[in-house]
């Protein structure tokens, strides 16, 4: 089954095959075609992280008329947490459609903001109960148009005291719409709202009826083991509000990943056997007082702590024992607030993921690494938001305005927040230029295709040959980077331009492969600029570069560019031979008007025959001297 298949369009289709969603999960299989295609409401018992919010967005997002600017498909959540989690995620599912507009309404934020949003028009209203009963009573919210009502975690909004303002609010919505509610159990106060606003439901069941649900989502990252540190800064630079904890597997390694972070400018200290119990306690300290948002520990050291609200867990690296695993995933989503445990991982660990997921009954997401342009627009609305929200004294603060006004006066309101973003962020946006993808995830389908056994050169196609043959008045060079690396033309111009001395170097035709990469300079700057290029680094690779023809590239590509020996080499050449090619030594004594190795040694013994005869008629000449 293909989400094509249950009926998703094809705009939708696209963003979520960009998101890494391939299989429909059960509940998604169940309930999209049911909302798609049927007239009767539904009720879907499921736990939190099946899949619930595709199972209902895509659907609600596909029958959405764009043209009609007024709410039409409401949400509501038991959180704001949780709100703004469907706020995003619908965002994300509708990023190809034109005009469409969500927003997530929910208390602690301003209430004027949210008022000027409704009134320019939206679509779908993503709420608290609170938040929109507010925005009911001034009248500034109208649900006449609302043709489909989403309940979502409502054994929740139970727990937290929600129920009578559910049935306040859908006394002010159709009769005629279609309703689904989601709950991972059936109480009956849950079931009287059901038989009193829903229209013959449908009941699915996802797991076991009445099971309890931790609300945690279990997500994973696949990337390079040397890649871990990376797609941890960027996960945390996605999440600008996160407080959380990062689990590593050793002492050491919990002190190395703090200090980085802190040398990095984040916010994080660690918590690990080796401090003494007050500098342990200062930690905490800072921690619960929210003056830490990322704390480094243990699992040894974080048993026992009492944090409430985390956002997050990440495990740096995943537990041997699967008890050790859901003890850290349980420290976040408590008390009916939502959680995210992530994890990030290498390729050997993926086994570990079908253990815990077996284990604990529920299926991990696999999600992309934040491309740099997330992360940016993401930190952008956090500023805004903040902005926004900021508590401003008046009176103390009216004493200044006359003479930073007429400081700035000359600038347009447009320039003032440009200027205020680049001062926030200059440092973000020069760290995430050119910044590669850090996910091995395409790069695996790549190789599984492009995997072929290594040909000599008399083997090779002329277009292969072609490709190792630079053009008429150029030298082809070969580096150890390629597309899986996430190495592209702008990232080596960068290089060469850093690395090389002197006269500017013209770039030719560019070869980019899987684990190696080829291009044209100049004839005669060829040396230069794989001399240059030769032990500099790449995101912690170290490069090794040489000028490229058939023989050589072959064997530079086994020593360091994706073969067999790449990652035993990395430029350093343990293996000196390649398959197809000749070794160095061979090649230097060619260079050296050497036809053979024997001719070579054959050289080398009569050199020494004469330096020895030299030295014993020095020492002859010595002797005579000296009598």
């Amino acid at each position: 089954m293909t989400f094509e298949e249950l009926g998703v369009r094809e705009d939708l289709l696209k963003a979520i095959k960009e998101m890494g969603y391939e299989t429909p999960m059960p509940v998604q299989e169940k309930v999209i075609p049911h909302l798609l295609n049927e007239d009767t409401d539904v009720v879907a018992l499921a736990q939190t992280g099946t899949g619930k919010t595709a199972a209902f967005g895509l659907p609600v997002l596909q029958r959405i008329d764009v043209s009609r600017k007024v709410p039409q498909a409401l949400i509501i959540s038991p959180t704001r947490e949780l709100c703004l989690q469907i706020g995003g995620d619908l965002a994300d599912y509708s990023k190809y459609i034109n005009g469409l507009k969500v927003l997530p309404v929910y208390g602690g934020s301003s209430i004027e903001s949210q008022i000027r949003t409704l009134r320019g028009g939206v679509q779908i209203i993503v709420a608290t109960p609170g938040r929109l009963l507010d925005l009911i009573k001034r009248g500034t919210v109208n649900l006449q148009d609302v043709h489909t009502v989403i309940l979502d975690e409502a054994d929740e909004m139970l727990n937290m005291g929600f129920v009578d303002d559910i049935n306040d609010i859908l006394t002010h919505v159709p009769d005629e719409r279609k309703m689904l509610m989601f709950s991972a159990t059936m109480p009956p106060e849950i079931a009287k709202i059901a038989s009193r606003f829903m229209h013959d439901p449908q009941e699915y069941v996802i797991g076991t009826r009445n099971e309890g649900a931790e609300n945690v989502r279990h997500i994973y990252y696949l990337v390079h083991a040397r890649d871990k540190y990376l797609a941890l800064k960027r996960i945390a630079d996605y999440n600008p509000a996160i407080y959380g904890i990062i689990f590593c597997r050793t002492r050491r390694e919990t002190q190395e990943i703090a200090d980085k972070l802190i040398v990095d400018g984040y916010n994080a200290d660690s918590l690990h056997g080796d401090l003494s119990q007050a500098q342990r306690d200062a930690v905490m300290k800072k921690f619960r007082e929210r003056n830490l948002q990322l704390l480094v520990a243990t699992d040894v050291a974080a048993r026992g702590l009492d944090v409430s609200d985390l956002t997050h867990v990440i495990n740096y690296g995943l537990p041997d024992d699967v008890a050790t695993y859901t003890h850290r995933s349980g420290r976040t989503g408590r008390a009916g607030k939502t959680g995210v445990s992530v994890s990030i991982i290498h390729s050997r660990e993926k086994g570990k993921i079908k253990d815990i997921e077996k284990r604990i009954g529920k299926q991990f997401e696999l999600r992309e690494v934040p491309t740099p342009e997330r992360i940016i627009e993401r930190q952008l609305y956090n500023l805004a938001d903040r902005i926004e929200k900021v508590k401003v004294d008046e009176e103390v603060i009216n004493n200044y305005i006359p003479g930073i006004q007429k400081k700035l006066e000359w600038l347009s309101g447009e320039d003032l927040i440009k200027r205020v973003l680049s001062l926030e962020f200059n440092r973000l946006l020069d760290y995430y230029k050119d910044a590669p993808k850090l996910d091995i995830v395409t790069e695996k389908k790549g190789k599984e295709k492009g995997a072929k056994k290594h040909k000599s050169g008399a083997e090779m196609s002329q277009e292969e040959k072609d490709r190792r043959t630079g053009e008429p008045g150029y030298d082809r060079v070969y580096i150890n980077v390629g597309k899986s690396d996430g190495f592209f033309a702008s990232d080596l111009i960068g290089l060469i331009n850093e690395t090389v001395q002197g006269q500017r170097i013209e770039v030719g035709r560019i070869d980019l492969m899987p684990g190696y990469s080829l291009f044209d300079v100049r004839k005669g700057d060829g040396r230069r600029v794989a001399d240059a290029l030769r032990n500099s680094d790449f995101y912690g690779k170290r490069l090794y570069s040489e000028i490229a023809d058939l023989d050589k590239d072959y064997a530079a590509e086994n020593r360091g560019g994706g073969g067999k020996y790449a990652s035993k080499s990395e430029g350093r050449h343990r293996d000196r031979r390649g398959k197809g090619g000749i070794d160095r030594r061979t090649r230097r004594d060619q260079e050296r008007g050497f036809k053979t190795r024997e001719a070579r040694s054959e050289r080398g013994k009569a050199a020494k025959g004469e330096k020895k005869k030299e030295m014993h008629g020095n020492y002859d000449k010595f002797m005579k001297k000296k009598r």
